[in-house]
């Protein structure tokens, strides 16, 4: 049982809830379901999907992810930048004749399998090479992007594109021709979702209501926003006076469908299902790893993997478009008590109901509503402060997320989302490049040794001590060389030279033949070359090869213990600076 439920962890959750939790999942469910009505249909909307998919990727994916997934607050669903991502990726293929639910499908599709077989694999580290800096800085474009695209449905203008150099010009092309009914719309509900956020929570508790209520009636703003706009539209036939609204929406569960296995389809959505694949696991596995570390629970990666990827699939097959775990939703949802992912499956009962009884009330829902209700969630997304934290603490991370901004804003989401990976190993493999190397020395009274340009240490004219400060591989291998022989070329008295590999956990091929070389050269100048500290599983490496045969030194378990068997004549080697920090 217990390797099942590791498998499946409904299983592990499911056989201890009681009332108590069902109790709390009830109340958490039922706010949940209130928030994502008017979100899911938003986030279609952004999608460039008809409303009804957003309530259809909002139910059976939900369910999928309660019994595969392992956060126990997590809210699985369509989301702001998965929707641009979706949209962005199947835009292109209206002219190939392609149906945009069914490219969504197969998006779904390809995503959901992807990140399947991540999980089964136990892949899930390669979601780390992109780093939280371009993350953050890829978001906050994203934001940015999603806010001007829904400017059109709150002006009432047309206005086209995917980047901010298309929709910019778009947008003030048309600019004359705003419908200031639908703008009046627009705008009075971005400043009544925005007074939500802070002024209706306390307005309620000052009218009597408890704590629960309240939150209720704040999370539920959105909703009074959506009835609001919704009477208005109708009362005063506003759709004549040419005010957009959702129209007629399926009263219907959601139905099964099948994605395109068409190859030219597949081969058009594989590229953007992965990146949006890697894009949807990281928000969501940040999210759900900050709610878990609240409640002192656990999260596995490579199971989230396998329950994002069942949650994708769902969508694929039922209607619905990519999903993955929901920052504001899971937020909402842990607040509100959830306990267990129990609390997903009332919601998704919650929206079925909703998908069976309420969809014809929402016929005259004006689109400039659902728009602000997405430009006030994108907005809390953008966060330019991450730039001047990047600044001041590193000009290379500063580099790489001011490139992912500038890049997705210019060129789209998928060209800045690239862009981010690349510039993320880019950045990494230099950095390993050129790896910290620091000549080091005995700390007086101790059997530490520390770099002989911040510490007061003690030296030997004879012995050169070398720590590098990195795993060495194929891209450092040369530089460890030159670095060496610089270390080495002026010092007439020198005898010895330790590397110091404390911090080395992996020396590859290309790395094993530089220390060769590095040993065969020394040799040359009557200088004998030694390692110290080498850890077990690089030892074990080192032995399969001939290197320690031909090693003129020796191998020390101790950096104490090298200088001390080598040792001549001793000095100290003074400090130009002591910070009793760095090492």
């Amino acid at each position: 049982m217990h390797r099942l439920s590791r498998y499946l962890p409904v299983l592990d959750w499911g056989r201890r809830y009681n009332a108590d939790k069902l109790g709390a999942d009830l109340v958490a469910a039922l706010i949940v379901t209130i928030m994502l009505i008017p979100q899911s249909l938003a986030y279609a909307l952004l999608a460039g999907l008809p409303p009804e998919a957003g309530i259809y990727a909002s139910i059976l994916p939900i369910v999928l992810y309660a019994i595969f997934g392992t956060s126990r607050s997590l809210a699985v669903g369509p989301v702001a930048v998965i929707s641009l991502m979706t949209a962005a990726a199947i835009g292109g293929l209206g002219d190939q004749g392609i149906d945009y639910a069914t490219a969504a499908l197969t998006l779904a599709f390809l995503s959901g399998a992807f990140l399947l077989l991540l999980g089964v694999f136990r892949l899930g580290f390669i979601a780390n090479f992109l780093s939280h800096p371009v993350i953050a800085g890829f978001i906050t474009a994203s934001g940015i992007l999603i806010a001007t695209s829904q400017l059109k449905h709150i002006l009432g203008i047309e206005a086209s594109g995917d980047t901010l150099l298309e929709l910019v010009p778009d947008l003030w092309r048309t600019i004359g021709s705003i419908n200031w009914i639908t703008a009046a719309i627009g705008l009075s509900v971005i400043v009544f979702l925005y007074w939500v956020r802070s002024g209706l929570k306390p307005l309620l508790r000052r009218i009597g209501l408890g704590p629960t209520l309240s939150e209720m009636g704040a999370k539920a703003g959105p909703v009074f926003a959506v009835v609001a706009s919704t009477l208005a539209v109708w009362a005063f036939d506003l759709t004549g006076r040419g005010v957009d609204i959702v129209g007629s929406v399926p009263q219907s569960l959601p139905p099964l469908t099948l994605p395109s296995f068409q190859p030219s389809v597949l081969t058009a959505m594989i590229g953007p299902a992965i990146l949006l694949s890697i894009i949807g696991f990281v928000e969501s596995i940040s999210v759900a790893q900050t709610l878990a570390a609240r409640r002192r629970q656990r999260i596995d990666p490579n199971q989230e993997l396998i329950g994002l990827g069942a949650a994708n699939l769902g969508a694929a097959f039922s209607g619905g478009f990519p999903v993955t775990g929901g920052f504001s939703r899971s937020v909402v949802n842990f607040d509100a008590g959830a306990r267990t992912p129990a609390a997903g499956v009332f919601t998704a009962a919650g929206l079925a109901i909703a998908a069976l009884a309420l969809t014809p009330l929402i016929y005259f829902l004006p689109n400039a509503t659902l728009a602000a209700t997405i430009i006030v969630a994108v907005l809390s997304l953008v966060d330019f402060s991450v730039l001047k934290r990047t600044w001041r603490y590193s000009r290379a991370d500063f580099a790489a997320v001011s490139a992912t901004i500038l890049l997705t804003l210019i060129f789209g989401v998928e060209a800045g989302v690239s862009a981010g990976v690349l510039i993320s190993v880019l950045i990494h493999v230099y950095r390993s490049s050129r790896p910290h190397m620091a000549i080091v020395g005995q700390v007086p009274d101790t059997e530490h040794y520390r770099n002989v340009n911040r510490h007061d240490v003690i030296t030997d004219d004879s012995i050169l001590s070398i720590r590098v400060d990195e795993s060495l591989y194929f891209a450092n291998a040369r530089n460890l060389e030159d670095r060496i022989y610089d270390m080495t070329a002026d010092r007439g008295d020198l005898k010895h030279v330790i590397l110091m590999c404390s911090a080395v956990n992996e020396i590859d091929m290309s790395a094993l033949e530089s220390l060769e070389a590095i040993n065969s050269r020394l040799k040359a100048r009557g200088i004998t070359f030694h390692l110290s500290e080498v850890k077990g599983p690089v030892m074990d490496r080192l032995k399969t090869s001939s290197f320690l045969d031909d090693l003129t030194g020796k191998v020390f378990l101790t950096q104490h213990g090298a200088v001390r068997c080598l040792a001549e004549t001793a000095q100290t080697y003074p400090s130009p600076s002591r910070d009793g920090v760095s090492i």
